[in-house]
């Protein structure tokens, strides 16, 4: 992971020391329920627990020489406890030690997320609030369609970043689940009893049944969720890319002083944040990817998955915890320009009202492929030459036989358009 997109929670998390004393808590835990189950003697725990200490650069250098990380570890850790060693690691495999401390550190990871995503939650539900009642057009294939507000596009984000807290939710859930079960997950050469008592104690579940590893499907479904998070913010940030192009303008992300947006041209703001968070959610897009392809192992287990997860697991979940925060203070500080939206809005001459002439038409008894016909060759008329679009309609002989230009100036009402949008915030508010 570049240290730049990372956060100092995440930094700090995923650092080597972290991940061998969750290890170690393991071990110890694991002689812990050995000595309850009178397997071991107290007094090794109680020297185990006072001696054991580690130092990254001692595990580093035995590893070198052994080609395993978790022997090198266990030789470090000994070097400290002396003859009690003997007792750590009694029964186990390395998986119940790895897989193990793996659930506890994308728990933790995931505990952050869901803080970062109930932040921006809030920024989102702010903002749509603030903008609820301010017009833009809507857009479909890029091109003007129907007025709406920027307030409720914020709200369609709002919704999706709930979904999506619920998916975390559950994937949170489902990774958070631990193993000490022996060289093929059979429990042959250690009691139940242990696994129960080290998950209880790193406030995990044991798994069900497991093959000397975890099942992978759990992390695919975790890092599938990290990518949907991620796949949401590049939504959000490709809109705001649209909507900063120099031709719409409607907003754009905040340009600070002192701020430069270009080597060559000084003249440039660009939408650098949106830009960064479209590319790396393809990082975690494709970290997704691979967290399937570990699924299918052979036969109780390989280690074909472990190098990929020693990327995708502190790659996806910095990425996303630093995503949500940037995006956050992006959506926090958007700068709106609500009369740029409305000049966008006019910039068609009404063409934006030609589904409520046509609906108008066909409620006074004209076939709706007549009524078809008679708008678009007004609408064709303003695309091509520009004008009013009321007026044209005004003019056409077809139209005034069933329209007067009463009715049809109030087929052009923008407050009529957005007059559903107080009942859309009640439903999701």
């Amino acid at each position: 992971m570049i240290p730049r997109y990372t956060t100092p929670e995440m930094a700090e998390l995923w650092a080597p020391e972290r991940k061998f004393e969750v290890w170690l808590q393991i071990e110890i835990h694991a002689c812990e329920a050995l000595a309850k189950a009178k397997q071991i003697p107290q007094s090794a725990v109680n020297q185990i627990k006072k001696k054991a200490k580690f130092e990254v650069a001692r595990i580093d250098e035995i590893e070198k020489e052994v080609k395993h990380d978790v022997i090198a570890f266990l030789t470090a850790v000994g070097e400290h406890v002396g003859p009690a060693s003997r007792y750590i690691h009694l029964g186990m495999t390395s998986s119940d030690v790895v897989d193990t401390a793996f659930a506890v550190l994308l728990r933790d990871a995931g505990t952050l997320i869901l803080a970062e995503l109930k932040q921006f939650l809030k920024v989102l539900k702010k903002q749509a609030k603030r903008y609820k009642n301010t017009p833009m057009i809507g857009r479909s294939h890029g091109i003007h369609a129907e007025p709406m507000t920027f307030g409720l596009k914020l709200a369609n984000w709002y919704v999706e970043m709930e979904r999506n807290l619920e998916r975390m939710e559950r994937a949170h859930e489902t990774v958070s689940v631990g193993q000490i079960s022996g060289a093929v997950g059979t429990f042959a050469s250690i009691d139940p009893q242990v696994e129960a008592y080290v998950c209880r104690k790193l406030k995990l579940k044991p798994a069900p049944v497991s093959s000397q590893v975890i099942q992978r499907d759990r992390h695919a479904e975790y890092f599938s969720t990290l990518g949907i998070i991620a796949s949401s913010i590049d939504k959000f940030a490709t809109e705001i890319r649209h909507l900063q192009r120099t031709e719409v303008l409607e907003a754009e992300e905040f340009f600070s002083k002192g701020q430069k947006g270009s080597s060559a041209m000084p003249h440039k703001r660009n939408p650098i944040v949106s830009e960064q968070m479209s590319g790396l959610a393809r990082v975690v897009r494709s970290n997704a990817q691979a967290a399937m392809e570990n699924v299918p192992l052979w036969h109780e287990r390989d280690i074909s998955h472990s190098s990929v997860e020693r990327i995708i697991g502190p790659d996806s979940t910095t990425l996303v915890h630093y995503m949500l925060r940037r995006m956050s203070r992006v959506v926090e500080n958007l700068l709106v320009y609500p009369k740029t939206m409305m000049k966008n809005l006019e910039q068609t001459g009404g063409l934006v009202y030609s589904q409520n002439v046509l609906l108008a038409l066909a409620r006074k008894g004209v076939l709706r492929e007549k009524a078809y016909v008679m708008v678009q060759r007004n609408a064709m008329q303003v695309w091509q030459e520009g004008g009013s679009f009321l007026e044209l309609l005004k003019a056409d002989k077809d139209v005034q036989k069933h329209l007067s230009p009463q009715e049809l100036e109030a087929a052009f009402n923008l407050k009529a358009q957005l007059k559903n949008v107080d009942k859309i915030f009640q439903r999701i508010f």
